[in-house]
């Protein structure tokens, strides 16, 4: 595709250690993160995690921004490895730093990118037990992108607005792109991947 931007970031210099507060605070300051609390961040993103319980393998967060849910992802649950990935250059580089400072980086890759191309390919394609957005796009746009990058049986965990609506998902559309019906969690929604 023309203009394609895949970028991975790898940093060679070690900063200096950082906890993810500080590393979303910094993100805040930058303005690549709402003005939301960070206890507050923090907390929403946990629901994710919740989510993800007996998940194992390899999980994408798309359009993750400042890292949100992916870092808390990673603190929470070692056991898992992530991609965080946007097309936001500017956005991943200060991610990467903060990966890197965070002592996470053997297994949290950053990596600039468009979502439809990573879809379509062979190293990503198909790969991802589990994908994650906060405020990706629509519904449709969301399940539409995120398809391709799941193994069949694999989940798509979407932050829901505090008030459900199931209008947002409807099954004929879900089947049409070839999700099971959704299965609702405290502030999140789950989709999974059928064959």
């Amino acid at each position: 595709m023309a203009g394609l931007l895949l970028i991975a970031h790898y940093i060679h210099d070690v900063p200096e250690p950082r906890s993810l507060e500080d590393v979303l605070g910094t993100a805040q300051r930058l303005g690549t993160l709402g003005s939301l609390p960070i206890p507050d961040v923090i907390a929403h993103s946990r629901l994710f995690v919740d989510a993800l319980v007996g998940l194992t393998g390899a999980v994408m967060d798309i359009g993750t921004g400042a890292g949100v849910p992916g870092l808390i992802i990673a603190i929470d649950r070692p056991d898992l490895t992530l991609v965080l990935t946007d097309r936001r250059e500017a956005r991943m580089d200060a991610l990467a730093r903060g990966v890197t400072a965070m002592g996470i980086r053997d297994r949290v890759k950053v990596l600039t990118a468009d979502v439809a191309v990573l879809g379509q390919s062979a190293e990503h394609a198909g790969k991802y037990d589990a994908v994650v957005c906060r405020g990706f796009a629509s519904p449709e746009v969301t399940a539409t992108l995120a398809r391709p990058l799941l193994k069949n049986g694999g989940t798509l965990i979407v932050s829901e607005p505090p008030i459900s609506d199931p209008s947002r998902w409807p099954v004929e559309l879900l089947n049409r792109l070839g999700f099971d019906p959704p299965e609702y969690h405290p502030g999140v929604v789950c989709l999974t991947a059928n064959p």
